[in-house]
């Protein structure tokens, strides 16, 4: 900001020197004016970075996210008294920006990170009355798997000290497992538990994570096997003594047998003893109590919008249809002659076909991530037509770590550090290869990688200008949103989808989040059971069966997260259309895109100002 005020006392200076003496009143107030914001501007800023720096320090884990050293032997505190007190400093912090500054003198860019550190207060106290009504634990967000994650993924260890860290959050994530539970316990009393299959896939994944040496005879377990890796590479590159590596080894392994260890078998044993009231007929939480209320808050929390469910479901209906039509082209052209869930049939039953379907092997799952990664950097080479904004960070494509993987669960993205010393990962779960058919690679390298959630999010972390808070500030609908425009976007750009396949595969991925919308609505507010869900996503798409019923358990325990894609993708082509219309031959594709990606993830709402006020300066310049 203070590049800003000095290019205003420049153009100060240049318009001073006119010598129009009839238009020098109003250029001096236009001036003040514009001083006035930038001073203003530079003040709040400054206060946003304060305020950053406070909340972060709420959380080990983010500081570790964004490659800080910092508060590296700690974990986050999980308990509702600590969520209390940070919705209590959040509060404050909201308070004191309305009383300190003055909107209408902000620069419209602060005005936007005004209007967004108000709105998520606004979220998180609605998303507070409803606090007893989350799964704790489930399959999808699996935060008894993100532990160990956390320390062979992401977790520093270059020192001797670094390592200690690592020993101390073995102690910690058994505490943070402690408090989870106590929520869970809490949430079941009253009558809020997840599904029975979620039950089972947490049991399984806990079991997992402490099988195998120090936890018994067995082969080395993966915490175990990263462990004592990392502490003989520094041995090895003599970064430490035999001795610091002996005492390492020693702590180590007592803090996973004496309290890691502990920790998982107490939620193995509380998810046994609780299952049992798991009802063998799963339905969404409408069912639960106080369901519906906390169903319209989760859809209003994940679109960023005011839309009803049922206006949800109908949207969903009118998508699925139009792009039903579109699969059927292709069918045709691809000389099918059966309907078009025949067609869908015949994709899925076709598994032995290598045209369709990786092998089921090592050789397989390296082919994937090679393609995955070829599909990748082609479409890279190809941004600078389209954007002007580009990421600086890289990309890898990678398998799931084997203690979280799942037969044909969702792909995920892991964004990069802001300062890029660690790259962005596309995770791919690889363990049933006949779950990942070859037509849908393209598109979700798209997605996942580049244009897509890489591409957003490395930006956003990278932009300058803005406060910090809004690089690292996340909203499902637009950043979900633009990764499934960006599966779209991908079609306009040489060398992508080149045969009928991965054409459908990319219909394929569109009708899946069309599917989502009336799926989701369907499960959580009209009654529909888990098989009725199913039937509906089988019937209007080619994803196999293992991949349609782990999408569908998904979305019972994510109420309304899967919405967001399609209700964010249809905004950002509603405003390019717009966009189109209005500027005609003026209309700049990467102006369009940078203006779209260059103020970070923001609610619906607020990009569609963003976007206005670019085509009315685009007309007035």
């Amino acid at each position: 900001m203070r590049s800003l005020l000095t290019a205003l006392l420049a153009s100060t200076a240049l318009i001073a020197c006119g010598g129009q003496s009839d238009r020098t009143a109003d250029t001096n107030a236009t001036t003040s004016s514009e001083l006035e914001a930038a001073s203003e501007t530079e003040q709040i800023n400054a206060w946003f970075e304060e305020q950053f720096e406070a909340q972060i320090a709420f959380s080990p884990i983010q500081q570790t996210f964004l490659g800080r050293t910092t508060d590296l032997d700690k974990i986050d505190d999980f308990s509702v008294e600590a969520e209390e007190m940070q919705l209590d400093w959040q509060r404050a912090s909201v308070a004191e920006m309305k009383a300190s500054f003055d909107y209408e003198a902000l620069t419209p860019e602060a005005q936007t990170s005004y209007d967004i550190w108000a709105y998520q207060l606004e979220q998180a106290e609605a998303a507070a009355q409803f606090r007893s009504n989350g799964y704790i634990f489930e399959q999808m967000q699996a935060v008894h798997s993100f532990f160990p994650q956390l320390l062979i993924s992401f977790h520093p260890a270059g020192s001797y000290d670094q390592l200690q860290a690592y020993v101390s959050r073995i102690d910690e994530s058994s505490r943070a497992i402690d408090q989870l539970i106590v929520r869970s316990k809490a949430n079941a009393e009253t009558g809020v538990r997840p599904p029975r299959f979620a039950f089972e896939q947490v049991i399984a994944e806990a079991n997992k994570i402490i099988t195998g040496a120090p936890f018994d005879d067995g082969d080395p377990s993966d915490i175990w096997k990263d462990f004592t890796g990392k502490v003989q590479s520094l041995l090895n590159a003599e970064t430490v003594t035999q001795e610091q590596a002996d005492t390492l080894l020693a702590d180590g392994e007592a803090a996973l047998t004496e309290r890691w260890q502990p920790a998982y078998e107490r939620l193995i044993a509380w998810q046994e003893e609780d299952i049992i009231n798991a009802p063998e007929q799963t339905t969404g939480i409408g069912a639960l109590p106080n369901g519906i209320a906390y169903y319209n808050e989760r859809l209003a929390n994940q679109t960023t919008t005011s839309l009803t469910a049922d206006e949800i479901h109908e949207i969903g209906l009118a998508e699925v249809a139009r792009l039903r039509a579109d699969m059927e082209a292709i069918k045709e052209a691809e000389g099918f002659e059966g309907t078009l869930k025949e067609y869908f049939n015949y994709l899925r039953d076709s598994k032995e076909d290598e045209t369709l379907y990786f092998a089921n092997t090592d050789e397989g799952r390296q082919g994937y991530i090679d393609d995955a990664t070829a599909a990748i950097d082609n479409i890279k080479s190809k941004l600078p037509e389209y954007f002007g904004l580009l990421p600086k960070a890289d990309l890898v494509v990678k398998r799931v770590e084997a203690f979280r993987e799942q037969d044909g669960a969702a792909q995920h993205y892991f964004p990069p550090t802001p300062d890029g010393t660690r790259p962005g990962v596309y995770y791919a779960h690889l363990s049933d290869m006949k779950a990942m058919p070859k037509r849908e690679l393209e598109v979700i390298a798209y997605h996942e990688g580049l244009p897509g959630h890489h591409m957003q999010i490395a930006i956003a972390q990278e932009l300058e200008g803005i406060p910090t808070f809004r690089t690292q500030t996340g909203f499902t609908a637009y950043v979900e949103g633009w990764a499934l425009y960006s599966e779209f976007l991908a079609t306009e750009i040489p060398g992508t989808y080149e045969d009928n396949l991965s054409k459908f595969g990319r219909l394929g991925s569109e009708i899946w989040r069309a599917i989502r919308l009336v799926v989701d609505t369907g499960l959580h507010s009209k009654g529909w059971t888990e098989d009725q869900a199913l039937a509906y996503f089988l019937d209007n798409a080619a994803a196999p069966e293992t991949q349609a019923r782990s999408e569908v358990r998904r979305y019972m325990v994510l109420p309304g997260q899967a919405t967001s894609y399609k209700i964010g993708m249809l905004k950002i082509q509603e405003l390019r259309r717009d966009a189109e219309a209005e500027l005609g031959d003026a209309f700049d594709i990467k102006a369009f895109h940078d203006t779209v990606l260059g103020g970070g993830a923001v609610p619906l709402d607020i990009l569609e100002t963003r976007v206005d006020r670019w085509v009315t300066e685009t007309k007035d310049s």
